[in-house]
């Protein structure tokens, strides 16, 4: 089945032009996708309710939506008055073919910045019922100006996903009300926007430092980077393109598995061609 992660920076292409059909294009075939930078009632893209209308482009998927950050907004001076108690919110989507049993939206832990935006950005958290077995999927996207708070965050997220079994999911002891106890998968698929670059210091934080004589080895506990297991990073390696300056690229998008998945991965792959955003589709096939 296949795995696909995309920031689709509010619906706005490298054009700039907002177009979700294209988007929705871009993810033809994938069975479960993560997507961050969805928004309600954002100003830039005409207060659209992106998720309602993504999710209507994606009829035979389930779709939830875990907003990070949700504020009140009034009209600008001049501006179009708004209905009453139109809000602003900014998170992720998840997708899937099969239903999805649980959610959560986990808050990543954030510092009060001065003059540089600092969203509230989370993880959000689902479990899946794939044909073979549930397993736990997370659309994350982390902050965007400062290592140290990625850092901060990739902890964070890391003590939860592996906490979740001792935890359970958005609801246990379900017995009392008549309810089915809820799967408490130990396999889990991370992917998103991480705004971090492959062996930087937020990355070895999450997926653990390389020896200089063994390199990585998978343990459990550490996510398992899926483009590095399948030697999939080629010397010009990106995933995001400043629309400003088109030779300026960094690899920012990831997806991350458990050890247990780790033999299963099939392949890994970039589609650059994708004109939706200014990130770019990542794809990953996982097996039987």
């Amino acid at each position: 089945m296949i795995f696909a992660s995309y920031n689709i920076q509010y619906g706005f292409g490298l054009d700039g032009r907002y177009d979700l059909e294209r988007i929705a294009k871009g993810l033809e075939g994938a069975d479960v996708i993560a997507l961050q930078e969805v928004t309600r009632g954002f100003a830039r893209n005409g207060h659209a309710d992106m998720p309602g209308a993504i999710g209507a482009l994606f009829p035979d998927h389930f779709w939830v939506y875990g907003p990070a950050c949700d504020i009140h907004v009034e009209a600008a001076p001049g501006q179009i008055s708004l209905p009453r108690g139109t809000r602003f919110q900014f998170g992720n989507m998840v997708l899937s073919r099969w239903p999805i049993l649980s959610v959560r939206t986990l808050l990543l832990p954030r510092s009060r910045t001065v003059d540089k935006i600092n969203l509230q950005r989370g993880a959000t958290e689902t479990v899946i019922a794939l044909p073979d077995g549930a397993v736990r999927v997370y659309s994350i996207h982390l902050d965007h100006v400062s290592g140290d708070e990625r850092i901060a965050q990739l902890r964070y997220l890391n003590d939860r996903i592996n906490a979740f079994v001792h935890e359970g999911a958005s609801l246990t002891g379900g017995a009392e009300f008549g309810l089915a106890e809820l799967p408490l998968p130990a396999d889990y698929v991370v992917m998103g926007d991480f705004n971090m670059e492959p062996e930087s210091p937020e990355y070895c934080a999450f997926a653990g430092s390389a020896d200089r004589f063994y390199g990585r080895t998978a343990r459990i506990g550490t996510p398992v980077d899926a483009f590095a297991a399948l030697g999939a990073y080629g010397p010009e390696s990106y995933s995001w393109m400043d629309p400003d300056d088109r030779g300026r690229r960094m690899h920012l998008d990831y997806c991350f598995v458990s050890c247990g998945l780790k033999d299963r991965l099939k392949s890994a792959f970039i589609d650059t061609d994708c004109q939706g955003s200014d990130h770019f589709p990542l794809r990953v096939e996982i097996g039987d």
